[in-house]
C-alpha cells in the first residue's frame, strides 16, 4: 500500500503526496498522476496503485492541501480556488524533481481537472518524458500546446458536456501546427468514462484506453 510523503516545491515551499511504489525497483520510472476536481481520494489512489502493480513508481501530488469532496458544487468550488500555473510550475513540478531523484524517467499522467493540467505540463513542467491526458484540456490561452516537446497520449470522451469535442479538435490542430509527436483517442462513451466510482464508467472504453496508455507507458519510459 502507497503511503504519504513530503517534497519540495521549486519556491522552496513542502507539499505533500500518496506515493505508492513497486514491489522491487526504487529506481523503476515515475509517474506523477493528477488528480479529477473531487481531490485525492481513494479512487485516484487506486490509479497509483495499479500504475505501482505494473512497475512503476507513482505519485499523486495534493493540490487540494488535504481537501476532498464528493459534492459537485464543493469540487467545483475547489478547482476554482485553485492555481493551475502555480499548480504545474510547483506542485507537479516538485513531484516531478522528487520522482527524479531516483528515476530517470518521468511522465505526468491526469484525469479531467487533472488532463487540463497535464497539457499545462507539458507546455510549462521541466523534466518530463511523457504525458497521458485523460478528457481534459485547459483553455488555449493558458498553454501553447504548439510549444510541447514530449509525446502525448490524449483520451477523450464523444459526449463530454464539461470538455467538448470541438476543444479537443481545435486542441488537435495545435498540436500538429507545433509538430507534436502525439496519439489523441475519441471514445463513444461519456466524461469520466475511466473512472469506476462514478455514473459514466464505461468498463470496455476504459479497458482499452487503459491498454493504450500502458503500451504508450512501456514505449516512452523505457
Amino acid at each position: 500500500m502507497g503511503h504519504t510523503v513530503a517534497f519540495t516545491r521549486p519556491d522552496g515551499k513542502t507539499s505533500s503526496g500518496y506515493y505508492a511504489s513497486p514491489a522491487a525497483g526504487d529506481s523503476a520510472p515515475g509517474i506523477v498522476v493528477i488528480q479529477e476536481w473531487w481531490g485525492v481520494n481513494q479512487q485516484i489512489k487506486g490509479v497509483a496503485e495499479r500504475l505501482a502493480q505494473s512497475g512503476y513508481r507513482a505519485l499523486v501530488p495534493d493540490l487540494y492541501r488535504g481537501r476532498v469532496t464528493l459534492e459537485v458544487a464543493e469540487a467545483e468550488h475547489l478547482m476554482g480556488q485553485l492555481d493551475f500555473g502555480a499548480a504545474a510550475t510547483q506542485d507537479i513540478q516538485g513531484a516531478v524533481k522528487y520522482l527524479k531523484a531516483r528515476s530517470a524517467k518521468v511522465a505526468v499522467n491526469g484525469f479531467c481537472m487533472g488532463g487540463a493540467l497535464t497539457i499545462l505540463s507539458a507546455v510549462l513542467v521541466q523534466d518530463l518524458a511523457a504525458a497521458v491526458c485523460w478528457y481534459g484540456f485547459p483553455p488555449a490561452e493558458a498553454a501553447d500546446a504548439r510549444t510541447i516537446r514530449i509525446p502525448l497520449l490524449g483520451h477523450f470522451a464523444e459526449q463530454d458536456e464539461f470538455f467538448p469535442l470541438a476543444g479537443v479538435d481545435a486542441l488537435e490542430q495545435r498540436l500538429r501546427a507545433g509538430q507534436v509527436r502525439y496519439e489523441l483517442h475519441r471514445y463513444p462513451a461519456r466524461h469520466a468514462f475511466a473512472n469506476e466510482t462514478r455514473p459514466n464508467y464505461d468498463p470496455r472504453q476504459a479497458a482499452l484506453a487503459w491498454e493504450r496508455t500502458m503500451r504508450f507507458l512501456a514505449t516512452e519510459l523505457a
